[in-house]
């Protein structure tokens, strides 16, 4: 049986993400699996990639999956789908990770970057609005830390402008969206089209790299699945120019457990956030991160936010200090993310002003990630706040 290392305290040694921790339960199920498909040999596209993908249209309740390689290709691919045009303008997140303008860039696109909401960290509806030119065609929405954008807002903004919205969802699968009527839907499920990432530490991560895009439209998925596959639908008949990059068997296999144990993934993610912030209560100087404030504000749960990262903004304190003192008390962190995308070298550009990104730029100065996964418990959430509160404090 797979053990964490223990230390003299009696306390398991604190992971960022504790992949072991988990394997260690779906650990039968898992290696039965697996052995299945090399005993098949049907390494791609074989019968477990198609049993993922239905169960996990079923779970989403959206009428396609078009799995592939990994969250980029995915985000690449859903935009290669829409039939985007070099020099379209994408309006994307400035506080968010590089892959999401990455593809933007790759396909000779223009991205459009724009601040954020200072509560939600999720890209902010006005400035969207002030970033609309006759150029734009996209709006790429992400769900940024397992916390839904709000895709009300974002969706009634395409309509008006006729706008391709695509849901960058790497990090927020399994979370709900709460329309202000109270009708819900999975993230991912509601713009026009959609994708997510299996790297292993996601919320549904695999033991490698994969992805996957989402889409209702069933023009936009027989293109999308010709894309992933070298642009071909019959065997070397390329309608379309496409890609390569396909889910192996493998990773579907072991994905298709973990569908299984999401719901209670997300649940025990959800249920270490509310340890969290309730240790962090009356600290003035310590900003928790808020589970009602995405949607409408009238969810009583916290399904709108499944917290990949459980993400802090620290005032009226050094930051990096605060990173420096975790990392010597055994505690890992992360900063996510420490420069703006407007100014990172790749992606600079002269229209940019620097009074647009205020929000964005405090943020880079002031977050801090905590350790965030299923396997965190009592102790190690105790010590892991207590450490926080007293460097803040001192």
């Amino acid at each position: 049986m797979l053990m964490n290392f223990v230390n003299s305290s009696g306390m398991k040694k604190i992971q960022m993400v504790d992949l072991k921790g988990q394997y260690s339960k779906i650990k039968d199920a898992v290696d039965t699996s697996v052995l299945e498909v090399l005993e098949s040999t049907a390494y791609i596209n074989g019968p477990k990639v198609h049993e993922f993908q239905k169960n996990l249209e079923n779970y989403l309740g959206v009428k396609h999956v078009i799995p592939c390689a990994n969250g980029t290709d995915a985000l690449q691919i859903a935009m290669m789908g829409l039939g985007l045009q070099p020099g379209d303008e994408v309006i994307t997140a400035d506080f968010t990770f590089a892959a999401t303008v990455e593809v933007i860039a790759l396909l000779q696109l223009t991205p459009v970057l724009v601040d954020v909401d200072p509560v939600t960290f999720n890209i902010d509806i006005e400035a969207i609005k002030k970033a609309i030119t006759p150029k734009t065609k996209a709006i790429v929405p992400v769900h940024l830390f397992g916390m839904c954008a709000n895709m009300e807002a974002v969706m009634e903004i395409a309509k008006a402008h006729d706008l391709f919205v695509i849901e960058d969802n790497a990090q927020a699968i399994g979370s709900t969206y709460t329309y202000s009527d109270g009708r819900k839907a999975k993230a991912g499920t509601i713009g026009h089209v959609s994708s997510t990432s299996f790297f292993p530490s996601k919320n549904l991560g695999c033991y490698g790299d994969g992805g996957a895009i989402f889409t209702n439209d069933d023009d936009l998925a027989h293109t999308i699945r010709g894309i992933v596959n070298h642009g071909m639908y019959v065997r070397y008949h390329h309608d379309v120019v496409g890609v390569n990059s396909r889910l192996d068997s493998i990773q579907a296999a072991i994905l298709d457990i973990k569908l299984k144990n999401l719901d209670a993934y997300n649940a025990a993610r959800q249920q270490a956030a509310r340890a969290y912030n309730k240790a962090f209560e009356g600290q003035d100087n310590i900003i928790v991160p808020s589970g009602k404030t995405t949607c409408t504000g009238i969810c009583d749960t916290c399904d709108c936010h499944v917290f990949h990262q459980y993400t802090l903004r620290i005032l009226n304190s050094d930051r990096d200090a605060l990173v420096k003192h975790l990392n010597e008390k055994g505690i890992p962190c992360g900063v996510y993310y420490p420069i703006p995308l407007h100014r990172q070298k790749a992606y600079m550009d002269s229209r940019y002003d620097e009074d647009d990104f205020k929000v964005t730029n405090q943020l880079v100065k002031e977050v801090i990630s905590l350790p965030m996964h299923t396997e965190l418990d009592d102790d190690q959430i105790e010590f892991i706040t207590s450490t926080v509160i007293n460097f803040v404090n001192s």
